[in-house]
């Protein structure tokens, strides 16, 4: 990281080969549009290559990757206008879940309810709910521990539960 930080296109490189293929497999776990998930995964390294010099170091690459990944993939379905995502019966693939709950997600009653819990609560759902980090990552993410994140992610369900209610 520290030579990708100075530059160096052959750390890149080698960074690209080492994490390109899971960040690919896991990606294609959350959306089966390989199209979309080969963007993600190229935008992801420009990312990674534009922000190597702001890496922390406190946390594990892989995870700082995924991150950025999961972000990526995320900001790819808000992209999506509701109009131009096909309906079930035209593909040949169903969408996940998680699509279908991320292609929901903004304009939802949840999402309203996100916005009035706590931030910090927010933020470790975005972590762990939305970007599917397990809460060890999600500490490294968020720079705080592990017990922490399973407190406010407690708290952030009770929280949301009363919102909905």
């Amino acid at each position: 990281m520290a030579a990708l930080g100075k530059g160096d296109r052959d750390a890149l490189a080698v960074l690209y080969r080492r994490h390109a293929p899971w960040l690919l497999l896991r990606l294609s776990q959350r959306c089966h549009d390989a199209g979309v998930v080969n963007e993600v995964v190229q935008d992801t390294f420009v990312a990674v290559w534009r922000g190597a010099a702001r890496y922390r170091a406190d946390g594990s690459v892989p995870a700082w990757i995924w991150g950025i990944g999961v972000r990526r993939l995320i900001d790819q379905f808000r992209a999506q206008k509701p109009a131009t995502v096909p309906l079930v019966e035209e593909m040949s693939v169903e969408p996940s879940a998680e699509e279908q709950v991320l292609l929901g997600l903004e304009h939802s009653d949840l999402a309203a309810a996100l916005q009035e819990i706590n931030p910090e609560l927010r933020a470790v759902v975005r972590a762990t709910i939305l970007d599917g980090l397990t809460a060890k990552e999600a500490a490294r993410l968020l720079g705080i521990p592990v017990g922490t994140v399973k407190t406010r992610l407690m708290r952030a369900r009770a929280a949301l539960r009363e919102e909905l209610v």
